[in-house]
């Protein structure tokens, strides 16, 4: 069987500038030359992507990604929103940097996981989280329960997230992104056997490794033609050849997901 899996949730036991070792990861492909936060990608900012939010602690210590789908709504992993409260949870918007002070912080009024989730390597890997404060950002549009197309193999999709820049390693001060392909369930499968549930998962990556999320990335956006299609989720380490990264296929929880974004 495989090694240990890795959630994208870090653990914070610093300021944002510390990735203690994670309890959540998702993972993909394997590395070649040193890896960067998300690994192998490149920096961006919250002005490219405003959609992209940190979720943190309540002295900001980021932990997970989440992505804006409605001015009070952000969607995320259930695993980034275990043994969370309402009270221990903030959420981020328009901070380039971990380090900032700008942007937007807003508490959260709920947290709603599905209910579904007991484990992201059982599926079900989605939350929601209303937030005390409008967002003043561009919302990410996100894939209805029809569009399951979207997942077609070699389909170029984008990761977001301040992840560590290698397996259990620093985190990126900065927003960082990079694309990857869209890997066919076939391969998935033969990657991780019975872990990964085809109505639930879906995984992205190189055959060869070298990009992906990594940790502190869960809950963070899996972009297809720029809508919101997947969650960051798990996987075998971070950017492993012949392991990609798993992430929520939304489709299976889309009109959930809607059904807490009209509530």
């Amino acid at each position: 069987m495989f090694g240990p899996r890795r959630l994208r949730k870090t653990t914070v036991t610093l300021v944002a500038t510390a990735a203690a070792a994670a309890t959540a990861l998702l993972a993909s492909p394997t590395a070649g030359a040193a890896p960067q936060p998300i690994v192998g990608g490149t920096t961006t900012t919250t002005t490219a992507y405003p959609f992209t939010m940190q979720i943190t602690d309540a002295s900001q210590n980021q932990f997970c990604g989440g992505t804006l789908v409605a001015p009070r709504k952000v969607v995320t992993a259930a695993h980034c929103m275990v043994g969370e409260t309402t009270g221990s949870v903030r959420v981020v918007g328009g901070r380039t940097y971990l380090n900032g002070t700008d942007g937007t912080v807003s508490r959260v009024g709920k947290i709603w996981i599905n209910p579904g989730y007991t484990d992201a390597t059982n599926g079900d890997d989605v939350a929601v989280l209303t937030l005390s404060t409008s967002m003043p950002y561009t919302a990410a549009k996100y894939v209805g329960s029809s569009q399951t197309g979207v997942y077609a193999a070699g389909t170029t999709a984008r990761i977001l997230g301040w992840g560590t820049t290698s397996e259990n390693g620093g985190s990126s001060n900065q927003l960082r992104t990079a694309t990857v392909p869209v890997v066919s369930d076939s391969s998935c499968r033969s990657s991780y056997g019975s872990d990964f549930v085809q109505s639930d998962m879906v995984c992205a990556g190189y055959t060869s490794g070298g990009v992906d999320t990594c940790q502190g990335d869960s809950g963070g956006p899996l972009l297809i033609g720029g809508v919101l299609a997947g969650i960051t989720s798990w996987g075998e380490g971070c950017a492993e050849a012949g392991y990609p990264g798993v992430y929520t296929r939304l489709t299976t929880f889309s009109d959930l997901v809607t059904a807490q974004v009209d509530s």
